[in-house]
């Protein structure tokens, strides 16, 4: 997962200051370290039975393309999320024939999304007070 710039911002940037602004957030894989458990969670608690695609383009609308989660983070963090008891996972045939494996969220994964929300309002909190006082 990693930060990128909104549209709007793009535009003032050449494609190779664009390219160097995302390749040096990318390189700080732990700049949003935790808070992918806490955006699979809080979309599936708004929009139950996603598939894995669909709550990637969730992520990246919700944020106005400012954060972004590949496939090489989400599938391994669902299946982790599953075999925690946070998710459960069905695969079900859409119209199109297509098979697709659609999550939601469990009882217990709403209450580890009650906690991960409270753990992130302590740290931001916390980088909030830094940052005030820099």
């Amino acid at each position: 997962m990693f930060f990128g710039g909104d549209a709007k911002n793009q535009r003032n940037f050449s494609d190779t200051e664009t390219s160097q602004y995302q390749a040096s957030i990318m390189a700080k894989p732990d700049s949003l370290q935790g808070s992918l458990d806490l955006l699979v969670l809080k979309i599936l608690s708004r929009r139950p039975r996603l598939h894995g695609y669909a709550m990637m383009s969730a992520i990246e609308e919700s944020s106005g393309d400012v954060l972004r989660a590949d496939e090489g983070s989400l599938y391994p963090a669902l299946h982790r999320m599953e075999e925690d008891g946070w998710i459960r996972a069905e695969w079900v045939t859409k119209d199109t024939g297509r098979r697709a494996r659609i999550y939601e969220l469990t009882l217990a994964g709403k209450k580890q999304l009650a906690d991960e929300e409270s753990r992130w309002r302590v740290v931001t909190s916390a980088v909030n007070r830094v940052l005030r006082t820099v």
